[in-house]
């Protein structure tokens, strides 16, 4: 199994457009709870796993900080994305603090969210530079 993840990693890599939108939530998990959080990861995979616009999706850990990398299409991708994972988000939320969340892409997607993420106060990285497609 982890080679056919590996295989669809690299096909996704060298297929990938450069103006993607990338969201990064990092959490700061609570005082014994790094466990439970981590047990949570397969579920927010699996749920993942069945959206048409992610390109890349997984959790990174710095001591008791959670970063979520992920990649999307465009912003309606990030939007079915929050939508479909929202009741695993309100979970991690009992387990760990928000402390920061990151939007990344082309002005024209990072727009059409900005509305409707603006409860969450991200910080929107707008691509300047990059690799042609």
């Amino acid at each position: 199994m982890p080679a056919v993840r590996h295989v669809h990693a690299l096909s996704v890599r060298f297929n990938m457009r450069s103006n993607f939108v990338s969201l990064h939530p990092y959490f700061k998990v609570h005082p014994g709870k790094l466990e439970e959080v981590r047990s949570a990861f397969p579920q927010f995979v699996e749920k993942t796993a069945t959206e048409k616009n992610n390109l890349f999706y997984g959790f990174s850990i710095n001591g008791d900080e959670v970063c979520c990398r992920e990649g999307y299409e465009s912003a309606e991708g990030v939007l079915v994305h929050l939508e479909n994972v929202g009741a695993l988000f309100t979970e991690m939320l009992t387990m760990a603090d928000l402390t920061r969340i990151e939007l990344h892409g082309p002005a024209e997607e990072l727009q059409k969210l900005k509305g409707p993420l603006a409860h969450l106060n991200p910080a929107w990285f707008t691509l300047e530079a990059t690799l042609p497609d």
